[in-house]
């Protein structure tokens, strides 16, 4: 969004919060509004759709301190200030014209000198404070006589969020952004991003005299109903049977790749114990993770006649085991 837009739109009512908001507030309104007018939350609601890109737009420039000063000066200039360049009336210092003007916007606080600028021949105005487009409404030629003398600047970075699906962070993808104007930037997603990455797409940011600044793409994943990710590993729980932890198979286990692996389950494994597959977990380009397998005995709801005998006569095949045995004694305090 261009520097010029924001005199007309008011950021601050758009997320319901004072002007004087601390970063907190303006958190919790984004978060608070973005969950209401998600498209996820109102598909073919065009409205909220809009609304949404509002919220976003609002939150990307108050939640960036610097953005938020540019932005707060520049409502500030565009609500009633009037400067003249030229040597007639209104012109100087005396009457009210550019110093007096500026002055107060992009004064020296906090200790650090944001602005210097006269208006005789011998000096420059640094306008470093004002946005790249607001800034080359001043450059190229001289004020006063004496020119600016300033470093052409990049503009500003744009913050963006997306959603997308566990195949789609685990395998890579790419989405489209659609513009305010209805230009799509298409975003390529790399393969094991991880929830909450940040993705640059270069020259895609506010314009500037020395090139447009980049857009930062938070990207969110949605969870799986199986896999959870660990870094670069992926978790997943498998049921064995009794038989199967006690005497010893192999089962196989479903892999985010698509396919199944097989999985040597030792005879004597307890439930809760997690066997580890090289290799089958997150690939990156630095490195690849693996499929951790967490195995938990099932136990069945119901026993046929022949079942029920069966786990009866085991029960008292090893009735002398007592698998309590030391239990009171590890307990006492």
């Amino acid at each position: 969004m261009a520097s010029q837009d924001w005199i007309e739109k008011d950021f601050y009512q758009v997320l319901g919060v004072a002007k004087d908001a601390t970063d907190a507030d303006i958190k919790k309104a984004y978060r608070k509004l973005a969950r209401t007018y998600h498209p996820d939350q109102n598909p073919g609601d065009d409205a909220a759709e809009q609304r949404f890109k509002d919220i976003t737009e609002a939150n990307s420039v108050l939640s960036d301190p610097e953005e938020r000063r540019q932005y707060d000066a520049i409502r500030a200039m565009g609500s009633g200030a009037r400067f003249s360049a030229g040597g007639g009336p209104g012109a100087g210092a005396g009457a009210g014209g550019f110093e007096d003007i500026f002055g107060g916007l992009f004064n020296t606080t906090g200790g650090r000198t944001r602005t210097r600028y006269t208006t005789g021949g011998g000096g420059g105005f640094d306008a470093s404070d004002l946005p790249p487009e607001f800034r080359d409404l001043f450059g190229g030629g001289g004020f006063g006589g004496g020119g600016f003398g300033q470093t052409p600047q990049k503009g500003a970075d744009r913050q963006a969020t997306t959603t997308i699906s566990f195949a789609g962070s685990i395998r890579g993808t790419t989405i489209g952004l659609r513009e305010g104007d209805g230009d799509v930037i298409e975003v390529r997603v790399p393969a094991g991003v991880r929830d909450g990455q940040k993705i640059r797409v270069r020259g895609k940011g506010q314009p500037g005299a020395a090139g447009a600044g980049d857009l930062i793409v938070t990207v969110h994943v949605k969870p799986h109903e199986l896999f959870t990710r660990d870094g670069d590993d992926i978790r997943i729980t498998v049921p064995i049977t009794f038989p199967e932890a006690a005497l010893g198979a192999s089962v196989q286990v479903p892999t985010t790749d698509g396919d199944t692996v097989t999985v040597k389950v030792p005879a004597g494994t307890p439930s809760g114990r997690t066997l580890r597959v090289k290799g089958r977990g997150v690939r990156t380009a630095k490195r690849t993770g693996d499929l951790l397998v967490k195995v938990e005995v099932a136990v069945p709801q119901k026993l046929s006649g022949a079942a029920h005998d069966a786990v009866k006569a085991f029960a008292d095949a090893t009735g002398d085991a007592d698998v309590r045995r030391d239990l009171a004694s590890r307990a006492r305090l």
